[in-house]
């Protein structure tokens, strides 16, 4: 298995001085998700990343949204019938149909977005992975400085062990800051875990009857439930992926950031430059995993967010995470727990 050389490892995933090799005249590149895009942050940032590198790179840019696992299955052959050239296919729903697809066309790369197989890949198999716990325990972390109950909440779409990247971790950073503090998680569940807002609201509804003042809103599209139920019940939250603050004015403290558009943009630009089997782990190190209390001065100021009041606990977050990336904190990975 060939890693992304260690200048990327190291690098802050800026667009800035992007120089990717050019793709030939006419080649293109299919993004493929596992659910409608919509309003999921997620596969919002993907899109924007492949569509990133495709003008960086010279070349064009499809997407084919799928609805279920055979229906990505049927986009993913369907790619490689209209002449990807990269494909790049999101989440863990990806894995089969891509060990199932590259083998029957060589010539096509594909890039899996926050999954990878196991074990040795096809040389035009590669991967680029988030470590979601990282930003996961900083968002425990303020939530605990925050609440006033000592009772914490975490809706989640589906028990699933990658979900637990996020309820695991998030509890975890909590009880870093308070070793006594209760933490409740909820599952959306449902025939659409991913993108059930109405569902996730319920959940959350039913957190902060029981006292939960702060939530970690991490079910995808689902989450804009939990935002409609935090300014109807009037506790805080958290959110994953982007800034999220506009759509809970005043309810949101911070979001755990997965600059998914970047780790995609520079995973292909080492593709294009012939990596074989290509392998990137992304987290706070590498800034592809953050938080919005780690943005300077001035963009916490703009953000809208409720962390922009809390300077303290702001200036405590980036300490735990230097310390983090230092090593002298250890945040364990639930997908790696035995």
């Amino acid at each position: 298995m060939k890693h992304l050389a260690a200048a990327a490892a190291a690098a802050t995933l800026g667009m800035a001085g992007f120089a990717a090799p050019a793709l030939a005249e006419g080649e293109q590149i299919i993004y493929v998700t596992p659910n409608p895009i919509g309003n999921n942050a997620f596969l919002r940032l993907g899109r924007e990343g492949s569509e990133a590198a495709a003008a960086a790179m010279n070349g064009t840019l499809a997407s084919y949204e799928s609805d279920s696992p055979p229906a990505m299955l049927e986009n993913l052959y369907a790619a490689v019938g209209n002449g990807a050239d990269i494909v790049v296919a999101v989440s863990f729903s990806a894995v089969d149909g891509v060990l199932e697809v590259a083998p029957t066309a060589p010539d096509t790369d594909f890039l899996i977005v926050d999954a990878c197989p196991q074990g040795d890949r096809p040389a035009n198999i590669h991967c680029a992975v988030f470590r979601e716990h990282e930003a996961s325990f900083l968002m425990g972390f303020m939530a605990a400085k925050a609440s006033e109950t000592g009772k914490l909440g975490v809706v989640g779409p589906i028990d699933i062990p990658f979900m637990h990247r996020y309820t695991d971790s998030f509890a975890d950073g909590a009880r870093h800051q308070n070793p006594d503090i209760d933490v409740e998680v909820r599952w959306v569940g449902g025939q659409n875990p991913f993108s059930d807002p109405v569902r996730a609201k319920e959940q959350a509804l039913a957190l902060g009857a029981q006292g939960a003042d702060v939530i970690y809103a991490a079910a995808a599209g689902g989450s804009f439930g939990v935002f409609e139920a935090a300014s109807e019940a009037g506790f805080k939250v958290f959110g994953v992926d982007t800034n999220l603050c506009e759509f809970a004015e005043g309810r949101m403290i911070d979001s755990a950031l997965k600059r998914v558009d970047e780790a995609i943009l520079q995973s292909l630009e080492a593709i294009a430059a012939g990596e074989d089997a290509m392998f990137a782990s992304f987290g706070l190190a590498e800034t592809g995993m953050g938080a919005i209390a780690m943005d300077e001065a001035d963009a916490i100021a703009e953000s809208g967010c409720l962390i922009a009041e809390m300077p303290a606990v702001a200036e405590e977050t980036r300490a735990l995470a230097a310390r983090i990336i230092s090593g002298d904190v250890t945040v364990n990975d639930p997908l790696t727990a035995e």
